[in-house]
């Protein structure tokens, strides 16, 4: 099996991006949430640059990718797993729900130290929110990222194939609670109790910073509830709730990838999400 994943991981993963970047893609055309408010032309493009630009830096810093290094670490015994010898398919769950929460230490630490926010900002400052602003992210925290997965997987010794499922986990649904899709109620009802819908995570990216400041969960949604920042509804409604951050509408700044790399080194460290629990009703 762990040589199988190592030898196909690359198209295995990117078969499942494409795939579900399409299918949301469509969805989003035919049960879209909100009227976009900037040229989708636009975005795309440079949001998809971006993408590919961190794609490219990442595979020229780490050669190795994350399964690589799960089967280097499961080789010489690294990891609380390795070390206690836990049964495969308990294994398997245990590391995927555990860096699953590994994900939201690191979104809610991106918003409450006031550098990493400077880089987590360019994800919230897209002025909408669809499938591709779920991979909008700064180069530079991207490699944070990639090095923090590293030390994971260094650190618990999940099996190559529980790496493998969180990558594909992780990618399918950063697509999928960031498309611009409306779910019949029902449905988004029952299913966020075992997955980031889009109406939750959508909440996340309100310009309101108590609203922004909620659901952090990329995947599953449990750790929003058991730790207190779970927030239902936004109070404008979807429809009605603003997108992005405040003082930051600059179609230069916010929309084109000149301005996206260099955001983070623009403007004032302070009014980063997580220290500001008061709503103000204002903008900047």
């Amino acid at each position: 099996m762990n040589e199988f994943i190592l030898a196909n991981e690359v198209p295995i993963r990117l078969g499942f991006f494409f795939a579900i970047f399409i299918l949301v893609a469509v969805l989003e055309l035919i049960l879209p949430r909100r009227a976009l408010s900037v040229s989708k032309a636009v975005r795309w493009g440079n949001n998809l640059a971006l993408v590919f630009i961190n794609s490219l830096v990442l595979r020229l810093i780490f050669p190795a990718a994350a399964v690589s290094i799960a089967a280097f670490s499961q080789q010489n015994g690294w990891g609380l797993l390795n070390h206690y010898q836990v049964p495969y398919p308990l294994a398997v769950i245990i590391a995927v729900v555990a860096m699953d929460f590994v994900i939201y230490l690191q979104h809610v630490m991106v918003h409450a130290v006031p550098a990493l926010w400077r880089l987590h900002r360019v994800h919230h400052a897209d002025p909408d929110y669809d499938v591709t602003t779920g991979a909008r992210f700064h180069t530079l925290e991207i490699i944070l990222s990639m090095l923090i997965k590293f030390a994971t997987i260094i650190v618990l010794g999940p099996p190559v194939l529980a790496v493998f499922i969180f990558e594909v986990m992780l990618n399918g649904t950063a697509m999928f609670n960031h498309g611009n899709l409306k779910l019949p109620s029902g449905m988004d009802r029952v299913l966020r109790w075992f997955l980031v819908t889009p109406d939750m995570h959508r909440v996340h990216h309100s310009v309101e910073d108590d609203e922004a400041n909620s659901n952090f969960g990329f995947s599953l949604p449990w750790w929003d509830r058991l730790l207190g920042t779970y927030r239902d509804q936004p109070r404008g409604g979807h429809e009605g709730m603003r997108i992005g951050i405040h003082g930051y509408h600059e179609p230069g700044q916010v929309s084109w990838l000149p301005g996206m790399l260099t955001l983070p080194f623009r403007g004032k460290v302070t009014g980063y999400a997580i220290n500001r629990r008061q709503w103000t009703g204002t903008d900047e």
